[in-house]
């Protein structure tokens, strides 16, 4: 049985000013297994890339719980959280300057943030890294003799020099046209066969759809999941599909520990409804939710046919 890799539980995080206090998560849950490709998508604000922080040791969660490789990130030292970020989680991020120093070669940029070992053994281990993402041909290249495409590329090597039992990528496929961002998804995929547990943060809707598991974050919490149908499991190489348009994948709400369930806003707009207040009612086997003034709307024209329907009777 796999390992949990993320445990958030009831997860808050809030932002201070003098004048002005921001909730960027409102007790968030995701659970997250060792060798799982997830995807988070959201809205601009709604959290995503705050969790994404967390998770990389970058921001402390303001409440609730949260660990990673069975580490508690409420817990830990600065000197514990040093060593958390360089072995436990890489980083892939939209813009790879932060990941790449422009005065190295790709070889020396991927031995560089490597553990303390030999020159040989570090150079023996980047060469493998970047024969793994495609770029051992350019491994004497400088930033400024490689496209972004090829960047990011190096980006995903240096994020792995460490052997990190967690790969986080923000938008990775952010700032690349769609042909190289097919190709960094292939090597993501290919990672996450050799066992490679990987969580990436995207607005890309193709990318998002060939992704096993896509969690959507709304207002600091987790709203909804999509599954990738059975029929789709091994097609996400397949250049045919026009994956922003099929329905590669079947979308879950999802039910806190509470017992509350997050409605989209078009479904409450759909309904009509005024105010805060619903009706809920199991119905075969079903939980339907309505708008109070539809079930008064359906009282009044049972009443109507019931009257009209003695009013004919001899």
């Amino acid at each position: 049985m796999p390992e949990t890799m993320i445990q958030a539980d009831g997860l808050v995080k809030i932002y201070k000013s003098k004048q002005t206090e921001v909730l960027a998560l409102q007790g968030l849950d995701l659970t997250v297994e060792e060798g799982e490709l997830t995807a988070i998508i959201g809205n601009s604000g709604s959290g995503k890339s705050t969790f994404l922080n967390m998770i990389g040791g970058l921001d402390r969660p303001s409440a609730g719980s949260l660990s990673v490789g069975g580490k508690n990130l409420f817990t830990m030292t600065e000197k514990q959280l040093v060593l958390y970020k360089r072995d436990t989680v890489g980083f892939v991020w939209q813009n790879n300057g932060r990941n790449l120093l422009p005065y190295l070669s790709a070889l020396e940029n991927v031995m560089l943030p490597m553990s303390i070992s030999s020159t040989r053994k570090r150079k023996a281990k980047a060469l493998e890294l970047l024969e793994q993402v495609g770029m051992s041909s350019k491994k004497h290249s400088r930033m400024n003799m490689l496209s972004g495409g090829e960047q990011q590329r190096i980006a995903i090597a240096i994020a792995l020099a460490n052997s990190p039992k967690l790969l986080l990528a923000d938008e990775p496929t952010g700032s690349v046209d769609v042909k190289t961002a097919n190709y960094i998804f292939d090597v993501f995929t290919e990672l996450n066969k050799g066992g490679q547990t990987i969580l990436i943060v995207t607005h890309d809707v193709a990318l998002s759809k060939k992704v096993k598991r896509v969690v959507a974050i709304r207002d600091g919490k987790i709203s909804s999941e999509r599954v990738l149908k059975e029929a789709y499991a091994d097609r996400v190489k397949e250049t045919g599909i026009d994956w922003r348009k099929e329905d590669t994948q079947e979308e879950y709400a999802i039910m806190d520990r509470a017992g509350r369930v997050q409605i989209p806003a078009e479904l409450l707009s759909s309904m009509g409804l005024k105010g805060n207040k619903v009706k809920i009612a199991l119905q075969d086997g079903n939980v339907v939710i309505s708008s109070p003034g539809e079930e008064q709307g359906q009282e009044e024209k049972t009443e109507k046919h019931e009257k009209h329907g003695r009013h004919e009777k001899p």
